[in-house]
């Protein structure tokens, strides 16, 4: 958690504000979004006068959506709801804030028929930072992200568990330490605040900022892998990616010219060298990593549209309830999908940068990129980390979309799986991002057999920052902090930052 604190307008929230959210500021509404909040819950009020049937106002839900439920009894069908559908399983998610944040600025246009002071018992408990506990599993992406957003709710009864200044603790505790007293639920609040995909959306929102950072820490490694193996810049002719067209390539293989404008060690072999191509993992790069520049650009779009969308069910529309689907996960689970098969790929391909170093066939280095192979292992065992990551990153990219349950007695028949969807992908890009940390230590060490050439101003102010934190392997060692302390370097955006080139990205600059 920063001092920062972000006035959310909502509907019109960027993919910047929701980077700083999950990165610790806090978030509050924007004051102008009282009126249209108060006035959806006097929309509310008159349908519960009227007596007329309203589906979640004053009726059952789900398969008991028939039945009618008496006005005195409003207040506990809302609790009940809160409180049964509270059942999920698993780690506790660590993206409760991004997702309160996002049903904050949902609540906020004001047509979920939730009162003011309930909206802002959550914007309360964003800003004195009691977090619920909400365990990550159990949500289908269906009538919205329901099991997760119970479990935020609950806290908000004062049941389940709740983190206050990082003590976990019973969340009642928290609200009572906090000066919050536990609301009490009008007509439709509950289902206000349970429907909605506002857990997938955080979900896949944390992984598009984590893997924004390894594709352009990749980029990095790439042009630094193809220095250490004397690969050729040709491929990146602006000449070549301008006849096919495609943007995400042209701006790939813009950016490898410039992390490599100047280098001597590619001077050193543009007269005579008998090499007519380099392997595909060098050659074409912006072939590759443009597609997923251009794929996440893609979800990027639609996660943004999601993150400002209203989710909930029904709607309060021109003062009636307007029942329909928008908590269906289809777009959040869609956009997850393509993510997985970009970040597989990410990894991928720098994995077979990593096997072509260390073979000297291919890359005319000393074999596992030791100066005395033989009686060192070098890189071995590296490239097999990096291959065994690849291989589970490649399990886990299945679409998760296309995997349909139906629930709810089949009234729910079509789910969008949204949610596994979105929750998979932090550990897919912590994996890419160890693959790349990988290849950055190999293609560094691969640099080093070319001394005293140097490579670019940009990737050897890369190399530099590495050295700062893991020497040149002579011999042996215990590799795995080398490891760990690349990885840091690349999920942090060290990397990137490092190199102070202009690389494309897709999730939007910090505010």
């Amino acid at each position: 958690m920063t001092d920062r604190v972000l006035t959310l307008t909502p509907g019109q929230v960027g993919l910047a504000e929701w980077r700083a959210i999950a990165d610790g500021a806090g978030a509050r509404l924007d004051r102008g979004a009282w009126s249209a909040i108060e006035r959806s819950a006097r929309a509310v009020d008159a349908i519960v006068a009227s007596g007329r049937p309203a589906y979640g106002v004053n009726t059952g839900f789900g398969k008991l959506a028939s039945l009618h439920i008496p006005a005195g009894e409003l207040a506990a069908l809302q609790r009940n709801l809160v409180l049964s559908h509270a059942a999920g399983v698993g780690e506790p998610m660590r993206q409760v804030r991004l997702m309160m944040a996002l049903k904050l600025a949902s609540l906020g246009r004001g047509a979920s028929g939730i009162r003011r002071q309930t909206v802002e018992m959550l914007e309360a408990m964003l800003a004195r930072e009691v977090i619920p506990i909400v365990p990550s599993q159990g949500s289908a992406g269906a009538s919205g992200d329901l099991a997760p957003l119970a479990h935020m709710a609950v806290a908000m009864l004062g049941f389940g568990e709740a983190q206050l200044g990082g003590e976990r603790m019973p969340a009642a505790t928290a609200l009572a330490r906090a000066g919050l007293a536990p609301v009490v639920l009008g007509p439709k609040e509950g289902l206000a605040l349970l429907n909605g995909t506002q857990f997938s959306t955080a979900e896949a929102l944390a992984a598009l900022f984590a893997i924004e950072r390894v594709f352009q820490a990749a980029l990095v490694t790439g042009a630094l892998a193809t220095e250490a193996a004397k690969g050729s810049d040709t491929p990146f002719d602006p000449r070549i990616h301008a006849l096919r067209g495609h943007r995400g390539q042209r701006e790939v293989a813009a950016a490898l010219r410039a992390l490599m404008a100047e280098s001597a060690i590619r001077a050193s072999h543009l007269v005579d060298d008998d090499r007519v191509q380099d392997p595909y993992c060098l050659r074409c790069q912006p072939q590759v990593m443009g597609a997923v520049l251009d794929l996440a650009r893609q979800a990027a779009a639609t996660l943004e549209t999601e993150a400002n969308g209203v989710t909930d069910n029904p709607l309060i529309v021109e003062d009636i309830a307007l029942s329909g689907g928008n908590f269906h996960g289809e777009p959040v689970a869609f956009a997850a999908d393509m993510l997985a098969i970009g970040v597989c790929e990410i990894g991928s391909l720098a994995e077979r940068r990593v096997a072509m170093l260390i073979d000297p066939a291919l890359s005319r280095l000393p074999a596992f990129l030791s100066p005395q192979p033989g009686i060192n292992s070098g890189f071995m065992l590296a490239q097999v980390t990096a291959a065994a990551l690849v291989a589970e990153n490649k399990q886990r990219a299945h679409p998760a979309s296309i995997d349909s349950i139906p629930t709810s007695a089949n009234q729910e028949d079509h789910v969008s799986m949204s949610a596994h969807a979105a929750r998979r992908l932090a550990a897919m890009a912590e994996n890419a991002a160890h693959i790349v940390a990988i290849e950055l230590l190999a293609a560094a060490q691969g640099c080093e057999f070319h001394r005293p050439l140097t490579s670019s101003a940009p990737l050897e102010q890369v190399h530099a920052r590495l050295r700062e934190r893991v020497p040149k392997l002579e011999a042996d060692r215990y590799l795995a902090p080398d490891i760990a302390a690349a990885s840091e370097l690349v999920g942090s955006g060290g990397v990137a930052a490092a190199a102070g080139v202009d690389l494309p990205g897709f999730a939007g600059a910090r505010p």
